[in-house]
C-alpha cells in the first residue's frame, strides 16, 4: 500500500481495513509517519481471518511480524490478547488480529523518506483442526525521518499531525488497558505442544538422513569407506572417532548449503509448497526430466556425476583427516541423485518450517546421514551388519531405476490433468525419447578412455539434443489445446466420473434455490489425498447409491490448474487448498469433511439430511 498522506489518512485506511472481513488479507502500517532520531514508533500488521478459520499462537516461529532497515532498531513482536483460549491452553484469534513491532530511530539516522521492508508469518487452521502451510506475505511502509535540529519548527508546522498522532496513541492506550485484564493462556501448555511438534519434525529429519544411506546411490560406498576409516586409524578407537567427526563435519556443511538454498528461495518469495508448484506446467516438466534421467542413470545408461563430484572424489582419496572431511562431501554428492526421489516427504515438511528450523532440519538430516559411521566408530563390530558389496547391489540399483520410471508416469498424469491434451502427451513422450538418447550419448562417449576433445564435443552434442528436443516438443502450442466444451446455461455438464457434474457457482446457487442438497468435491490431478478419497469413498458403488437415494446432486471442481473461481470458493469455505469436500443442505450450515475421510465420516454427514429430502 502506498501512503500518500500522513497519519490521518492512515487511521482512516486502518478503520476501513478492519471492516473488511471477506478475503484473507494482511495490511501493513506505521505509526507515526514522521519521527526524529531517537524517537520511537510502531509498525503494525492486521490479518483478516476468513470465517470458519482461526489463527493459533502455538508457535511464534510461524506467527510473527518482522521488519528491516539500517536506520532503525527493532524490538520484539507484540501480540494482542487472544479472542479465546482453546481447551489445550493455546490462544486463538478469530476474524482479525493485529501484531505490533516497536522500533526506535537510530541517532545516526539521516533525514529523509525511507521505505521499510516488512514481513508477517501466519498459518491458519480450520475449526476442525486442519492447518495449512504458513504464509509469509511481505509489504513496505514509509517513514519520514525529520532533522534533529528542527524541533521547534516541527512543533509548529506539524502540529496538526501531532494532534492526530497523540489522539491515536490515546485510543491505543485505552484499547490496551481495556484488553489487558483478559486471562493469559497457560504458558506451559503452549510450550509443551510446540516442543512436541518440533521434536517430531526433528526426529523425522534424522530418520530421513539415516535412510538415505541405504539408497542405491550411497549404499555401495558404505562398507568401503567404513573399512578405509578403520584401517587408516589402525583400529585406534580414538582416531576412528575423530575421523568420523571430521567426516560428519563435511556432511553437515554440505547439507547446510542445501538449507541455505531453501532459505534464499523463501526470502525471494518463491512458493515451494507442493500444491501450488504442481499447478505449474514448467515444474512438472522439470521433475519429469530429472526423474527420467535418474532412472536412466540407475539402469546404467550413463553415470550421473553431480557438479563437483569428481573434485570431491579426488580429494577424498587423500589420507588423514582431510580425506575424511572430503569423503563427507563426496558421500553427500553420491546421495544427491537419490535425495529428491527418496526424500520428497521430508522436503515437504522442511518447506513448511520457519527459516531457523529449516536450517536445523537439514543439519539433522546430515546428522542422520552420518549416523551409521558414528555407530561404527563407537561399536566397530557393527561393521559386520553392513552388507558387503556384490552383484546384488547392481540388481537393487536397477530395480530402483524402474521405480523412478514409475514416478515419471505420475508426472505424465499430472501433465494430462493440466493440459487434457493427448497430442501434448505424445509430444512429451517424443521429448523423453530424445532425452534418453542424449543420456546414452553422454554415457557412451564422455568417458576417460576418450580424449578430452571427444568428451567435450559429445557433451555439447548431448546438450544440443536436449535443448532442441525441449524447444520442439515442450512448449504448449495451439494444436495442443483440446476443443472447448461449452455448457448450456442451467444444464448439468457431466464431469469425468459417472453421476458427477461440473461445478459452477451459478449452478450451485440454482440447485440450492430449488431446495436440492449438494455435495461438492474440489480436487486436482496432482492431489494424492483427493484420489484416495475418490477411490476409497466417493466413487464406491454403495456410496453412490446412498447419494442417489437421498437425492444429493454431486458437483465436481477441477483445481488441477489454478482457477480463480474455485480458489475464491475454497477460501470462502475456510480452506486454501484441496481436497475440499463439503455437503450443502438447504437451511443448514455447510458440513465440511476432513482432508482424508472415511465412509462413516461421510455417512455421518448424510444423516443430517432431513427425511423430506429423500426421493
Amino acid at each position: 500500500m502506498r501512503l500518500q498522506t500522513r497519519t490521518l489518512l492512515l487511521i482512516i485506511l486502518l478503520i476501513l481495513s478492519a471492516a473488511l472481513l471477506g478475503a484473507q488479507n494482511v495490511v501493513f502500517s506505521i505509526t507515526p509517519a514522521a519521527l526524529r532520531p531517537g524517537e520511537k514508533g510502531v509498525i503494525k500488521a492486521m490479518l483478516s481471518i476468513p470465517e470458519e478459520m482461526k489463527q493459533s499462537r502455538e508457535d511464534d516461529d510461524y506467527f510473527y511480524l518482522s521488519a528491516e532497515h539500517s536506520s532503525l532498531s527493532f524490538g520484539k513482536t507484540q501480540y494482542p490478547p487472544p479472542t479465546k483460549t482453546s481447551e489445550d491452553g493455546i490462544p486463538e484469534y478469530h476474524k482479525s488480529v493485529t501484531l505490533s513491532l516497536p522500533f526506535t530511530v537510530k541517532t545516526t539516522a539521516r533525514p529523509g523518506r525511507i521505505t521499510i521492508d516488512t514481513e508477517m508469518a501466519y498459518g491458519l487452521c480450520t475449526y476442525a483442526g486442519f492447518c495449512y502451510p504458513p504464509e509469509f506475505p511481505v509489504g513496505k511502509v514509509n517513514l519520514e525521518i525529520l532533522p534533529a535540529e528542527t524541533v521547534a519548527a516541527g512543533e509548529t508546522t506539524e502540529s496538526g499531525e501531532e494532534v492526530v498522532t497523540a489522539l491515536e496513541d490515546s485510543v491505543s492506550d485505552v484499547v490496551d488497558q481495556a484488553t489487558s485484564e483478559l486471562p493469559e493462556p497457560p504458558q506451559g501448555a503452549k510450550s509443551d505442544t510446540s516442543a512436541l511438534n518440533i521434536l517430531f519434525y526433528m526426529l523425522l529429519a534424522v530418520l530421513g538422513g539415516f535412510v538415505l544411506n541405504f539408497t542405491p546411490c550411497v549404499l555401495p560406498i558404505l562398507p568401503i569407506r567404513a573399512m578405509s576409516m578403520i584401517n587408516q586409524a589402525q583400529k585406534d578407537v580414538t582416531k576412528v572417532f575423530i575421523h568420523t567427526l571430521v567426516y560428519a563435519l563435511g556432511v553437515l556443511i554440505s547439507f547446510g548449503s542445501i538449507a541455505m538454498v531453501f532459505v534464499i528461495a523463501r526470502l525471494s518469495g518463491i512458493n515451494l509448497t507442493y500444491g501450488f508448484l504442481s499447478q505449474s506446467l514448467t515444474y512438472n516438466l522439470i521433475m519429469l526430466s530429472i526423474l527420467f534421467l535418474f532412472g536412466m542413470s540407475l539402469l546404467g545408461v550413463f553415470v550421473m556425476n553431480p557438479p563437483g563430484q569428481n573434485t570431491a572424489a579426488k580429494a577424498s582419496a587423500k589420507k588423514g583427516y582431510a580425506g575424511s572431511f572430503f569423503w563427507g562431501i563426496f558421500a553427500f554428492l553420491m546421495g544427491f541423485a537419490c535425495m529428491g526421489p527418496f526424500m520428497g516427504p521430508a522436503l515437504e515438511v522442511a518447506v513448511r518450517l520457519s527459516s531457523p528450523l529449516l536450517v536445523l532440519f537439514f543439519l539433522l538430516i546430515g546428522a542422520g546421514f552420518a549416523l551409521p559411521f558414528i555407530i561404527i566408530s563407537l561399536i566397530p563390530p557393527a561393521l559386520k551388519l553392513i552388507p558387503k558389496p556384490g552383484e546384488w547391489m547392481n540388481i537393487f540399483k536397477e530395480l530402483m531405476g524402474f521405480l523412478l520410471l514409475l514416478l515419471v508416469y505420475k508426472y505424465l498424469t499430472n501433465l494430462w490433468g493440466l493440459t487434457k491434451s493427448g497430442v501434448y502427451l505424445l509430444d512429451v513422450s517424443h521429448y523423453l525419447v530424445f532425452l534418453g538418447f542424449a543420456a546414452w550419448l553422454y554415457g557412451r562417449f564422455v568417458r576417460m578412455e576418450y580424449s578430452k576433445w571427444v568428451q567435450f564435443i559429445f557433451t555439447l552434442i548431448t546438450l544440443a539434443v536436449i535443448a532442441s528436443a525441449a524447444y520442439s516438443y515442450l512448449p504448449l502450442k495451439e494444436k495442443h489445446q483440446p476443443a472447448p466444451v461449452l455448457a448450456v446455461s442451467g444444464d448439468l455438464q457431466p464431469a469425468d466420473h459417472e453421476g458427477w457434474y461440473v461445478f459452477s457457482p451459478e449452478l450451485f446457487h440454482r440447485l440450492q434455490a430449488e431446495g436440492k442438497t449438494v455435495f461438492l468435491d474440489i480436487g486436482a490431478a496432482w492431489c494424492t489425498n483427493c484420489k484416495v478419497n475418490e477411490r476409497k469413498v466417493l466413487h464406491q458403488e454403495d456410496i453412490m447409491q446412498e447419494f442417489a437415494e437421498l437425492g444429493v446432486v454431486l458437483l465436481k471442481g477441477d483445481f488441477t490448474r489454478k482457477d480463480p473461481v474455485l480458489l475464491d470458493w475454497i477460501q470462502k469455505g475456510g480452506s486454501i487448498g484441496v481436497p475440499f469436500n463439503v455437503l450443502y443442505i438447504p437451511g443448514q450450515e455447510p458440513i465440511k469433511l476432513p482432508e482424508l475421510f472415511s465412509k462413516e465420516d461421510l455417512r455421518k454427514a448424510l444423516r443430517q439430511i432431513p427425511p423430506q429430502e429423500e426421493n
